[in-house]
């Protein structure tokens, strides 16, 4: 399930490639088998379809394998590479004394690292250990600050970064016991084996930068720019994660958010355009996005200003007839759904209507039985508003609405009729919607 976070960075990459005409890639980090959610990939796809993020390359779309899992050859043959350069090593240390040393050091006040018990076996050492058939790991053996400038390198967000010290040049393992590749090794193989020339990802992968500008270096390859995205808050400062009721992508489409107004919110979550503008569409977005208008200031997750912004696409949608057709059909069944009708006996030239006269007030087309019932259906008299309006309009005041009514009525609603509504609850003293709700009784 893609996170709220997880669509910034794919839309942040995806703006990047066709603001300066590059390639959007899509791959799918799934070497972990313990953490494999079935559908998972699907879901990823589906949602980047569903907010018109189209990937040039991808699964089933490209020349080249896009599950990392399917790549596993590729990432063992570059790991024997650095193995013969003596770039990296093999580590058969067991699961228990790595935890007794982790123990250890942090005890100790120390940052956990490994303490290269393995890196100085010989060459008989080792084969005796693989004819025995001793479970390994392939660790790379991370220079020393002294002889690296792995640890110094420019980040396009946060600027000049200096990161040269232990926690940085551990060593870091590349391949695990069953053979399958770790973040690590793989990502920088495959930006290498793609032609990736720009990598925007979340800060939380900031303090792995040097091992793996360590690991370019170790190749002999050019690294990538790398641009890391700072975090999604939530309102009381914590931060967004995928248990939170707003961090699943799948929860906004859900709840009826449009792809459009998504899009354009998770784009101003980190990204300030070079003009006032708020409200854009993604091919403005395509035109307007740039790499220094990325922020280093944590964005803070606000259903508000989502809100609003979804009432805007929303009034805009409608107003397009290539879109409102759909609309139309969604909010159909949404009525039907919300009053108990059938679908077939929903009209939809009455949800057109409706849609028309209610789109400004709506935040989701799901709103629309509740903003305007009484056009769908008889009137409920012995509704709670009904009665406070019949309690609190005066009874002098029903005769004048009726008769206004009689005169009026091969007239649309429009802005005489709020008018008159305000002056009766003036004189009558009591709210105006309550006169309004009495017009809207009577005319239906």
């Amino acid at each position: 399930m893609l996170h709220l976070g997880g669509l910034r960075t794919a839309l942040f990459n995806y703006l990047l490639a066709r603001r300066y005409g590059g390639e959007f890639i899509l791959r799918i980090e799934d070497t972990d088998q313990a953490r494999l959610v079935p559908g998972a990939a699907e879901g990823i796809v589906q949602t980047l379809e569903w907010a018109g993020l189209n990937f040039d390359e991808g699964p089933g779309k490209g020349p080249d394998k896009y599950f990392q899992s399917q790549r596993s050859d590729i990432y063992r043959k570059h790991a024997q590479e650095l193995l013969d350069r003596g770039a990296a090593y093999r580590c058969f240390c067991s699961t228990s004394r790595l935890e007794a040393l982790r123990t250890e050091q942090t005890a100790q006040g120390r940052a956990p690292a490994y303490d290269r018990h393995c890196a100085h076996l010989s060459s008989r050492q080792i084969d005796e250990k693989l004819r025995a058939g001793e479970r390994h790991t392939v660790r790379m053996r991370a220079p020393s600050a002294e002889d690296s400038d792995s640890g110094r390198f420019y980040d396009i967000v946060h600027r000049a970064m200096d990161f040269r010290g232990p926690a940085g040049f551990d060593d870091a393992v590349l391949l695990k016991s069953d053979g399958q590749p770790t973040y690590h090794l793989a990502n920088v193989v495959d930006d290498h084996l793609m032609r990736i020339t720009h990598v925007l990802r979340g800060e939380e992968w900031l303090m792995s930068t040097p091992k793996h500008r360590a690991l370019f270096t170790a190749f002999g390859w050019q690294a990538p720019q790398y641009a890391h995205l700072p975090l999604l808050m939530n309102p009381d400062g914590s931060k967004l994660s995928k248990r939170n009721d707003d961090g699943p992508v799948q929860r906004y489409i859900d709840d009826g958010y449009l792809p459009e107004s998504l899009v354009n919110y998770t784009a101003l979550l980190g990204w300030h355009p070079e003009t006032p503008q708020e409200l854009f569409t993604l091919r403005q977005l395509e035109q307007s996005f740039s790499l220094a208008g990325l922020s280093r200031s944590k964005s803070v997750v606000s259903r508000e200003r989502l809100d609003w912004l979804n009432r805007q696409h929303l009034r805009a949608a409608l107003a397009d007839p290539d879109k409102s057709a759909g609309l139309i059909q969604q909010a159909r069944a949404e009525v039907a759904a919300a009053s108990g009708l059938e679908t077939a006996s929903v009209r939809p030239e009455t949800v057109a209507t409706a849609l028309r006269l209610a789109g400004d007030r709506l935040t989701f087309t799901k709103d629309l039985y509740n903003a305007v019932p009484f056009m769908f259906g008889d009137p409920a008299l012995d509704t709670t508003a009904a009665e406070q309006a019949l309690i609190l309009v005066p009874h002098e005041f029903h005769i004048p609405i009726l008769n206004a009514l009689e005169h009026a009525l091969a007239s649309e609603v429009s802005e005489s009729w709020i008018g008159f509504a305000k002056s009766v609850a003036a004189a009558a003293q009591v709210p105006t919607k309550h006169v309004m709700m009495m017009l809207r009784f009577a005319l239906t």
